[in-house]
C-alpha cells in the first residue's frame, strides 16, 4: 500500500470519527459542559497526552525561527476556529453552520492560489463544486430545518471559522515538510490551550463533575481522546502526503458518515436525496484526491 493511499485511509477515518463526534458531543453540551468549557478540556487533555506521547516518536527540536508559525498554527488551527465554531453553531441552526464549514476546501483552494501560488487546475476545482453541491443537498433536504434566534451573526462566526481553518492547513504544511508531526503538534496544543483557557476557565469551574452519568463520562473520553487527539495526528500525518486542498476537502464526507451514523441509530432513514448526494460527494472527492499526472516530455 502506498503513502498515498494511506494518507487518503487516514483522512478518511478523520472524517468518520467527525461524523460521529457530532452526535455524540450534542450530548455533552451544554446540558452538562458549556463549549467553552468542553473546548478547554479538550485541549488541555490533548496537550498532555502529546507531550506525553511525542518523545517516544521525535527527538528533533524546534528551530526558534519557526515558533512563531506554530504560535500562529495553534491560533488558528486550535483556539480561534473552535472558539468560532462553538459560539457560531450557538447562534445558528446546525444545518447553515455545516453548510458553512463545506466552503474550507473552497477556501484552502484560494488561499494557497494567493499564498503558495498553488493553480487551479480545471479537474480539481470541478471535484469541489461536485462536492458543495452534494453536501449541501444533503443537509438541506437530508435533515429538518431548525430556527435560530442570531442567525446572521452565528453564520458570520461560522464562516471565520472555515477560514481560520483554511489558514490553518496552509501554515501547518511548511511544518510537516520540515518535522516529524510529533515535533511540533504538542507545542501547537500548548500554545492553543494557553489561548482557550481564559475563555473556558470559569465555564469549567461550574461542571458538578460528580453529578456526570458514566455515559457522559465516556462520551467526554471519546471527543477528547478520538476527536480530537487521535484525529489531529491522523490529519498531520495525511497532509504530509497530501496538499492542503485534499486534505480540506475531506470535510464533505463528515456530514455524509454523520448520517449514516444517525441511520444506524434509528434517528433517520436512507433515501433518494441522501443517495445522490453520497455519488456527488464521492465523485467530488476523487476528482480533487486524483494524482495530477505530469506531462511526457
Amino acid at each position: 500500500m502506498s503513502k498515498r493511499t494511506l494518507a487518503l485511509a487516514a483522512a478518511t477515518l478523520v472524517s468518520i470519527i467527525y461524523g460521529v463526534t457530532f452526535t455524540i458531543a450534542k450530548d455533552v453540551m451544554p446540558a452538562y459542559i458549556k463549549p467553552f468549557g468542553f473546548i478547554a478540556l479538550r485541549v488541555g487533555i490533548s496537550a498532555v497526552l502529546f507531550w506525553i506521547v511525542a518523545p517516544l516518536f521525535s527527538q528533533q527540536k524546534i528551530d526558534r525561527a519557526d515558533f512563531p508559525r506554530i504560535i500562529a498554527s495553534a491560533f488558528f488551527g486550535v483556539a480561534f476556529n473552535m472558539l468560532t465554531f462553538f459560539e457560531g453553531l450557538s447562534q445558528t441552526s446546525p444545518i447553515m453552520a455545516s453548510v458553512l464549514m463545506v466552503t474550507t476546501p473552497i477556501i484552502v483552494l484560494v488561499l494557497s492560489a494567493i499564498i503558495m501560488k498553488e493553480k487551479i487546475i480545471g479537474k480539481k476545482a470541478f471535484g469541489i463544486v461536485l462536492g458543495l453541491i452534494g453536501t449541501v443537498l444533503l443537509i438541506l433536504y437530508g435533515k429538518s430545518v431548525k430556527g435560530a434566534d442570531n442567525a446572521l451573526w452565528g453564520n458570520f462566526l461560522v464562516f471565520v471559522n472555515a477560514v481560520s481553518y483554511g489558514l490553518y492547513l496552509i501554515l501547518v504544511k511548511k511544518l510537516m515538510d520540515k518535522y516529524n508531526a510529533f515535533a511540533f503538534v504538542k507545542w501547537i496544543y500548548l500554545f492553543g490551550f494557553i489561548m482557550v483557557l481564559p475563555f473556558g476557565w470559569q465555564q469549567l469551574e461550574v461542571v458538578q463533575w460528580a453529578l456526570l452519568p458514566t455515559n457522559i463520562y465516556l462520551k467526554v473520553g471519546f471527543v477528547v481522546l478520538l476527536s480530537t487527539f487521535l484525529t489531529y495526528l491522523l490529519n498531520l500525518l495525511s497532509m504530509r502526503e497530501l496538499k492542503p486542498t485534499t486534505v480540506a476537502v475531506f470535510i464533505y464526507l463528515q456530514p455524509f458518515f454523520a448520517t449514516l451514523f444517525a441511520i444506524g441509530l434509528g434517528k433517520d432513514n436512507l433515501d433518494w436525496v441522501k443517495v445522490g448526494s453520497a455519488a456527488l460527494i464521492f465523485v467530488g472527492v476523487y476528482l480533487v484526491t486524483r494524482p495530477v499526472k505530469k506531462p511526457i516530455a
